[in-house]
């Protein structure tokens, strides 16, 4: 049965301002993040987040656009194909072109001509993948350049500056990301992670920005107990899941969910970090995650490979669809299915033109966007349970 709710919170003063867009911009409610709960459906939720750009309606599934792009596919394809939420990546975009120079270009919504809500990560995840060429203190982190071997450093303090500076949406707290399965090394990690939060809170000066924490602890329950803890203890806007589908099984994140959604605040939006398969958003949903983000499907698109609503794959640069004529999902409303067949699209991936990448990729983005979408309305219909096993099967 579906219950309905009605709860409003704000978290944050008026916004002083809103950037000047080519679109119109969005009305924006009188405080700048808040979040209602329209129904639930045992644990899955349909809600909306208020943002400064406009409003989330949730479940919803981000596009990465690492570096101030989504890889192959414009912003007015973004919106065409019922995108509402862009993630940016800071280590990226401090690199290059730099945060201050975004920031006078008028942020990054004005940069790249995206008129919605954006979210940006802290860099954490790319710097702990640098491996050996960064050095970790309780201070920060020291780290070379991945594009010229220069050598940089982040704290908690600096990753907020930056993010300020780009002007997203939604901001993340800078956390350490480490490998899920070494117990000793986990209990250091999450010490630090959290005392690096709070001095995130501390630096966060922007009322237009909501800054999430993130969870981390790997694969240990009593250690995602213990940060999701902390991290609600905080009160903030919004509360972030990391550090899963990292190695981990699926099983296991499945499980460090169960753990971790029910000490959560339920009035808050709940996101779970790089996750972008069809059964991981389904069983995040079913957990009660709101919000999700990766770069599978655009990856995916230059890769070939067409993902399908029921969680399989078809790899179009194989022979047998030389000749098909049917589009890659009969029953996809996106550009490429309602207009091009299989056949055309090999023809483009063996003949090494671009336009595969985009056509492929509008078609990925569009499938986890509307299942987001197809299941809101599940939720909101009391029948999500019901929906899931006609997707992905039981």
């Amino acid at each position: 049965m579906s219950i309905h709710l009605s709860l409003r919170l704000e978290f944050a003063g008026p916004t002083d301002t809103i950037l000047a867009m080519s679109a119109p911009a969005p009305a924006i409610p009188t405080a700048p993040f808040t979040f209602d709960m329209d129904a639930t459906d045992g644990a899955a939720r349909a809600g909306r987040f208020h943002t400064p750009h406009g409003t989330l309606e949730t479940p919803v599934f981000a596009p990465v656009g690492t570096a101030a792009t989504v890889k192959a596919v414009t912003p007015a394809q973004l919106h065409d194909l019922g995108a509402t939420l862009v993630l940016a990546n800071t280590y990226h975009l401090y690199l290059r072109p730099g945060d201050d120079l975004v920031a006078e270009m008028g942020g990054l919504h004005q940069f790249m001509q995206w008129p919605h809500p954006m979210l940006t990560d802290s860099g954490g995840f790319q710097v702990f993948s640098l491996g050996d060429t960064r050095t970790i203190d309780d201070d920060g982190v020291t780290f070379k350049s991945h594009i010229d071997g220069s050598t940089h450093r982040f704290t908690p303090e600096r990753s907020i500056q930056i993010q300020q500076n780009l002007g997203s949406d939604i901001i993340m707290a800078f956390d350490e990301c480490p490998l899920p399965y070494d117990r000793a090394y986990m209990d250091v990690s999450l010490a630090r992670t959290h005392a690096w939060l709070a001095r995130c809170v501390a630096a966060k000066t922007r009322d237009d920005q909501a800054l999430f924490g993130i969870v981390q602890g790997g694969v240990f329950p009593d250690l995602r107990a213990q940060s999701a803890e902390y991290v609600a203890g905080l009160d903030l806007p919004g509360n972030a899941i990391g550090g899963l589908s990292v190695g981990e099984k699926k099983e296991e994140m499945n499980a460090m969910l169960d753990v971790v959604t029910p000490i959560l605040p339920a009035n808050k939006p709940r996101y779970l970090m790089g996750v972008g398969t069809v059964e991981d958003l389904l069983n995040g949903v079913a957990r009660g995650v709101d919000i999700f983000d990766c770069v599978l499907p655009t990856r995916m698109g230059r890769n070939h490979s067409a993902m399908l609503r029921n969680g399989r794959r078809l790899n179009l640069k194989n022979a047998p669809f030389a000749r098909d004529e049917q589009p890659i999902d009969a029953a996809c409303q996106c550009y490429t299915c309602r207009t091009f067949t299989r056949a055309y699209l090999r023809h483009l991936i063996v003949s090494g033109e671009m336009l595969s990448a985009t056509l492929l990729s509008i078609h990925n983005l569009h499938m986890l966007v509307q299942l987001a979408k197809d299941m809101r309305a599940a939720i909101l219909a009391g029948r999500f349970e019901e929906f899931s096993r006609e997707v992905i099967g039981d």
